[in-house]
Order: structure tokens, then sequence, then C-alpha cells
């Protein structure tokens, strides 16, 4: 390991500080090994790690990689977000509106609005998977196969990074999931979706139009307090299927409550000659600064 590694925490998708999910920065990691930024992912133990491989963006963007305390995935919304914002308010001196990150799923572009307060990203195409039953799903999540709500279906959605979408009929429900370890093993086990969103359309906190949880024990994540990629899925999932009765649509969710991390979370639809191209963002606080000496 070289000399020094400096970091930046953020909470993203966070109403104030100390809220929303967190997120380590290291902004100088040029040659940096593959190893020792796993190594650096599972000491910081967050949902997600970045590290910014230029001091300069190249052709495409600036290069980041994404790493969870278990393993480098190719995309994650709130570390997007919070790598974009680290480098348009320290980097580029808060200039432009734009921020493009090349990342092993291709280049996901950031936009900064309202003077910074809120950052969106557009996620890469959707791409829509298998279904599963109620009674699967219900053995992997401690309900009942009655609480999925049988008007939709359980399904696999990628924009770029697999979820199951679950929808569930009450709060009451959300609030009672249990992740059962042996079923959800079997259930992942030979299936593209590695984690779970599961939401309803009862909420708590004000302003907002849906409730969600998300489960990624496989990427050493039992409950994350909120997933960028995984709204992108169900912003997908939700203009596909008409939740809200038409393909395009905003809306607000809600997540991490259940972990005392609440979070709140902006995602768009819109559909034009049957391709639907999905937004998700929210805000981005600033709350630490450090190193590895």
């Amino acid at each position: 390991m070289r000399a020094s590694f400096e970091f930046v925490i953020c909470d993203v998708f966070a109403r104030a500080p100390l809220q929303g999910n967190q997120l380590a920065v290291f902004p100088h990691a040029a040659g940096t090994s593959t190893e020792t930024m796993q190594a650096l992912a599972r000491e910081m133990h967050f949902s997600e790690t970045t590290f910014i491989l230029a001091d300069e963006p190249n052709a495409r963007g600036w290069p980041v990689r994404i790493f969870t305390p278990a393993r480098e995935v190719p995309f994650a919304g709130h570390p997007t977000l919070g790598t974009a914002h680290f480098i348009w308010d320290r980097l580029l001196g808060r200039k432009g509106d734009e921020v493009r990150l090349d990342l092993r799923v291709g280049v996901v572009p950031v936009s900064v609005e309202e003077s910074g307060e809120r950052l969106m990203m557009t996620q890469v195409a959707p791409v829509f998977g298998p279904t599963a039953t109620a009674a699967e799903v219900a053995s992997v999540l401690g309900i009942e196969p009655e609480d999925v709500d049988p008007r939709w279906p359980v399904q696999e959605v990628s924009t770029g990074l697999w979820f199951f979408i679950v929808p569930v009929r009450t709060l009451d429900a959300v609030r009672s999931v249990r992740v059962d370890p042996a079923h959800y093993g079997r259930f992942i086990r030979h299936r593209e979706a590695k984690a779970i969103l599961v939401f309803c359309a009862q909420t708590e906190l004000e302003g907002t139009d849906l409730h969600a949880r998300v489960f990624c024990d496989y990427y050493g994540v039992p409950e994350d307090p909120a997933t960028g990629s995984a709204g992108g899925c169900l912003a997908a999932w939700l203009s596909r299927h008409r939740y809200f009765g038409r393909p395009g649509f905003s809306a607000r969710v809600e997540q991490g409550i259940e972990i005392n991390r609440p979070s709140e979370l902006f995602i768009e639809a819109s559909e034009q000659s049957g391709i639907i191209t999905v937004r998700v963002g929210g805000r981005v606080i600033p709350v630490a600064f450090g190193a590895f000496p």
C-alpha cells in the first residue's frame, strides 16, 4: 500500500446530514491495484466505495471503479451520484452542469440541478428478465404469498445492475420482511439478479410516493439504506407495467427507515417509441474527510 490514501465521506440520497447512504470516495486512485481497492472498501465497510482513477477526464468521462465490501460491481447508483458531486464540487470548482462517469457498465451522465442541491443520473437502457412466483419470493422474504400484490409481476430488471422487483400490498408487510439466508441463497443461485427490492404504495415520510427496502447480502450488504441502481430498475418496472397508469412519471421513494438511515430518491421515467429512459437522483452531503497513512 502506498504512503497515503485520501478520502471523503458523503451521505447520498439524504434529506439531512447523517441520513441517506454513506459513501467513501478515494479521489487520487491512479495506479492503485484491484486488491488494494477491495481491501480499502472492506475497511470502510459502507455499501460501496469508489475510486477515481485519473485527475482529468478521458474522452468518455471520469474513470471510476466501484466496490462493495465483498466485490467490485459494474454500476451502483449512490456511488455514481456521490462521486459525481465530489468531482463537480472539488475537482471542477462547481463549474458546469454535467459530470460524465466512465464506469464498467458504460458512460453514465449526471446532471447537476438546483445549484447542486440535487443530482440526477441517466441510467443505461433497462433490460427485463424472467419473473418469479409469489410463493418463491415470499419464502425468501419471510412473508406470506398473499402479501405480494397479485396485480403485478415479480420480475428481474437491470439498468446496469440486476434486481428483483417485488410489489407488496401493505407497509406492514414491507416492514415485516426478514430475509431467510437459506432460501435467499437457493433463490439467487442461478439468476442474474442477486439483490431484491421490495416496495409498496403506502409511505411514512411527508411528500413521498413509494416505500422501499433493498436486500443484497450477496454483495456484502444485508440491507441497503438507499439504492440508486435499484431505483432505476424500479422506475423502469413502474413504467413498463403502467403502475401509475402511464409510462411517464416522476416519483419520490423513501428507503432506509427500518435501519435508521432515512433516505429520499427521486425517480423518473419516460417512454418514446417503446424505449424507456430512467433518471434517478437525490441530494449529496459531504460529512467527513480523512486519509489512511
